[in-house]
């Protein structure tokens, strides 16, 4: 018997827009997130306009199930992620399908709706630079802390939209500034994500 698969994929830029139907799309984040093309180390990885193509290829999907699987990497670049997602019309639904970290985290509250699994990680932490062979005086450091401390402003009010009632800024960002890393259960003392505790599966016969 010959297996056929519908809404495989069509391309959209340097990604691939997968499982479309008339009413939702799936979009996988599994690499580290770049600026732009010229950062990429790998296929998997993710950059702002990348996700701007998949957005504008979409045909009228109302839903968009945003799979992640990422350890993070360029602030600015995920920052531009998440307001695409933000300001697109469709419903976002995150699932965070291993881990969430750095500004991977932040992507992921794009969601409308958030699921973690129970063994999912999520980390939050903050801001940081690396140097590559650059010297850099007194003066250029305390500018660079003074830009690092906006964009931790800017991921704060990321996370705040999905704080439980009562959770303070304050409390958020010490969980910030301390590198925190949770587990599915842990996430829901200060998020309102979904925890997703089984995986349903169906037997398959087929002469594959």
């Amino acid at each position: 018997m010959k297996m056929q698969f519908k809404n495989k994929g069509k391309p959209a830029g340097s990604m691939e827009i997968k499982n479309q139907t008339s009413t939702s799309a799936d979009l996988n984040i599994f690499g580290d997130i770049v600026s732009d093309e010229w950062g990429k180390w790998s296929d998997e990885d993710t950059c702002p306009s990348d996700v701007y193509d998949f957005l504008k290829n979409l045909d009228g999907a109302e839903e968009i199930n945003l799979h992640i699987n990422s350890g993070g990497g360029s602030v600015f670049g995920g920052i531009a992620i998440y307001n695409m997602l933000k300001r697109n019309k469709a419903k976002v639904t995150a699932y965070i399908d291993g881990i969430a970290a750095s500004i991977a985290s932040v992507i992921a509250c794009a969601g409308d709706r958030i699921i973690i699994p129970a063994n999912g990680t999520f980390m939050i932490h903050k801001p940081t630079n690396g140097y590559f062979f650059e010297s850099l005086n007194a003066d250029d450091l305390r500018k660079d802390a003074e830009i690092l401390d906006t964009c931790q402003k800017a991921i704060l009010q990321a996370y705040m939209e999905h704080t439980k009632e009562g959770v303070s800024e304050d409390a958020v960002n010490d969980l910030i500034n301390a590198e925190t890393w949770m587990v599915g259960k842990d996430v829901t003392d200060y998020f309102n994500f979904e925890v997703e505790n089984s995986v349903n599966a169906t037997a398959c016969q087929s002469d594959l």
